[in-house]
């Protein structure tokens, strides 16, 4: 073998030999070296001024929640936008959040999600949008977040201060996208994430088509309803609305729409309404 053959040949085994230890052991090290590292006191702080329930938890729950906020703000990029600065605040607030909805999940759902950019405020999205027709027009939206498929969550955060400003309105929107996030997990975006069995499944699209029917009810004869009529719009709005209210409302959907948030609980492995009465202080 000559040398520029074995110069290659080398190489090769280096390049080896890093992949497979990116792959297999650099995720245990990195995840050791996060659980070793302590939550900053400044962060502790923000959770209690946003999130001051989490505080009543069990000290399993809060050390658990603890972790994955530090592991997720260690491999999510925070990304600020028209000129805002992203700081440990921002960071830790959306990160609890995102946290809390997979506290008791047994996968991470969140593996494919690389980066949240951040506006100050609302945001417009541009789109080509075709017709039934096939002619393409140019489509402009004002938003308050979207979650991507492609690895991003877009949040204005005004609103993701008033989701948790406002604990008793029903709306988050760092919670919502968060749930579209859970529910693209399963390979399409649709109400239904993915869950343990077949089963579940069954017993999910039953309920869930029941209620999306009725929150359609009432959103076309204007019927007021403790889910938000954007739920309305298709499945995959219904489970991110249904998800803000189980969170923000639970005693109201627990009360008012009882077989959903029993759905919800089962899939969160969470009960929000057995929460100390602060989170809604």
């Amino acid at each position: 073998m000559d040398t520029l053959s074995l110069v290659a040949l080398t190489s090769l085994l280096i390049l080896v030999i890093a992949v497979v230890f990116y792959v297999i052991f650099w995720p245990g090290i990195k995840q050791r070296r996060v659980r070793a590292r302590p939550f900053p006191a400044q962060w502790q702080t923000t959770l209690s001024k946003r999130l001051p329930f989490i505080a009543h938890f069990p000290q399993e729950l809060q050390d658990k929640l603890q972790y994955l906020i530090k592991s997720f703000i260690a491999d999510k990029q925070f990304i600020g936008c028209a000129g805002l600065q992203v700081d440990d605040d921002m960071r830790v607030t959306i990160a609890a959040q995102a946290c809390l909805l997979v506290l008791n999940q047994p996968d991470n759902h969140y593996r494919n999600l690389r980066s949240i950019l951040i506006y100050p405020t609302t945001f417009v999205a541009t789109r080509q949008v075709r017709d039934d027709l096939g002619l393409v027009s140019t489509e402009h939206s004002v938003l308050l977040g979207e979650s991507w498929d492609q690895g991003k969550v877009v949040l204005a955060w005004d609103n993701v201060e008033h989701g948790v400003r406002n604990l008793e309105d029903g709306q988050n929107v760092v919670l919502h996208e968060f749930a579209h996030q859970l529910d693209s997990a399963s390979g399409a975006t649709n109400g239904a994430p993915l869950l343990r069995t077949r089963g579940a499944y069954k017993s999910w699209a039953h309920i869930f088509q029941l209620e999306f029917d009725r929150l359609q009810f009432s959103a076309q004869h204007q019927q007021p309803s403790l889910l938000d009529t954007y739920g309305a719009t298709n499945p995959a709005e219904f489970f991110a609305v249904a998800t803000e209210t189980f969170f923000k409302r639970p005693h109201e959907m627990q009360h008012h729409h009882r077989e959903l948030y029993d759905q919800l609980t089962s899939f969160y492995r969470l009960d929000p309404a057995n929460w100390p009465s602060t989170h809604s202080n």
